[in-house]
């Protein structure tokens, strides 16, 4: 029986054929695991580990990338990755180099949105005959959302300079996470209880399904369709949405545009929106077509092969060897610290002062202050200085002994 045996030179030739077949049958891979060990680095960098209760996988996601995830993981949260298997060669271990990451519970999100649609739908709270008119020049415009958010600046911004002489009621409220809703709820019903706007202004900015999710409760969706003030909805960017774009009188794409539509007339402000919706997509499309012709000698594919296979190890290693300088300092400043105690010991024990305190003595002329060493130096009647631990006396010599 024949036997193929591979022979390779080195430990790093061995690795990078490894290395070769995984990224070559496994460079688009799905998958879906809890975060484990997740550690954001000072480069920016994203490192952790994908496991289920069977296998564990180490993962990176690279700063160029993870910028446009929308969310910070946290262990224990479930997620969906796509991006490639490699090796990193220094540890000898495979890992999957992320391209994105969602949460992995969207897809129930939106069920359960849908089917709460249906039924408030259902009811006619989505109809166009229940619908106000937004007042063409509002005095006071309410806005109800984060006050430390993005949209609240956007809203101002666009309100300050199109609405300088309406007056402003901000109802701040959480709109993400655990108390949002009744948060929601409450702002409304006090600005209509008080009348404190002519319109109202209820949304945030963008985020994932998960963190709009407040603005599709039926408590939140309600109360705007029990508002007797015109709502306008304006909840995260165009691509989002929310059911309370449905039951408001009127659905902004974003905070902006609400504040646009919210001071001034309506037809002209949707001339403008309409007009720079179009400017975009020409641009955006213009550029595109440039974009395209000008990287097409490049081979996009190849390129991004060559990234991962130099690059990207190189950018993990950046990373060890930080960490690595890290812990030399720390030890390097412990040993000097040790050694500088050690001296500063030896140094208080040879000093003068602890010299006199183990009973010796320090015999100086008393006329001309230098000190005494041999028995000779004096003669009967000299006049000296003895130094004593706790002081001094002066004396005569009268003779030897």
């Amino acid at each position: 029986m024949v036997v193929n045996v591979l022979h390779f030179t080195t430990v790093l030739e061995l690795t990078s054929a490894i290395k070769g077949l995984i990224s070559q049958n496994f460079s688009e891979v799905s998958v879906e695991g809890e975060i484990s060990n997740f550690k954001a680095a000072s480069s920016g960098h994203w490192y952790f580990s994908l496991k289920d209760s069977h296998a564990l996988l180490q993962g990176v996601m690279f700063k160029f990338k993870n910028s446009r995830t929308g969310f910070i993981p946290n262990d224990g949260m479930l997620v969906r990755v796509y991006g490639s298997l490699t090796v990193y060669e220094s540890q000898g271990r495979y890992q999957i180099v992320v391209e994105s990451m969602v949460l992995a519970g969207a897809g129930k999100i939106l069920e359960l949105i849908e089917q709460r649609k249906r039924i408030l739908a259902a009811e006619g709270l989505f109809d166009e005959e229940r619908k106000k008119t937004i007042p063409l020049f509002p005095r006071r415009i309410g806005v109800v959302t984060s006050p430390t958010g993005a949209a609240i600046r956007d809203i101002l911004q666009v309100l300050g300079r199109r609405a300088s002489g309406s007056n402003i009621v901000v109802l701040p409220s959480a709109v993400q996470g655990s108390g949002a809703t009744q948060e929601l709820v409450r702002q409304i019903e006090i600005a209509n209880t008080f009348h404190l706007a002519d319109v109202l202004i209820i949304g945030r900015g963008g985020g994932s399904l998960e963190d709009l999710l407040p603005f599709s409760e039926e408590m939140v969706v309600r109360a705007i369709g029990r508002s007797k003030i015109p709502t306008i909805s304006a909840v995260g960017h165009e691509t989002d949405f929310a059911l309370s774009d449905f039951v408001a009188d009127l659905r902004a794409p974003t905070p902006s545009v609400a504040a646009e539509l919210a001071s001034g007339p309506q037809d002209e402000l949707k001339n403008r929106v309409q007009s720079s919706v179009h400017t975009i997509v020409t641009s955006l499309r213009y550029e595109k077509t440039r974009v395209t012709s000008a990287l097409a000698p490049f081979q996009p594919q190849k390129l991004e092969e060559t990234f991962r296979i130099y690059l990207q190890p190189l950018l993990q290693r950046v990373d060890d060897a930080n960490d690595r300088m890290l812990q030399g300092i720390q030890v390097l400043t412990n040993r000097n610290r040790t050694k500088l105690s050690n001296l500063t010991g030896a140094l208080e024990a040879s000093s003068p002062r602890e010299v006199l305190s183990r009973g010796y003595t320090i015999i100086r002329d008393d006329l001309t202050k230098s000190i005494l060493t041999t028995s000779a130096s004096t003669h009967a009647g000299t006049v000296v200085e003895i130094e004593f631990f706790d002081g001094k006396k002066r004396g005569t010599i009268d003779g030897k002994i």
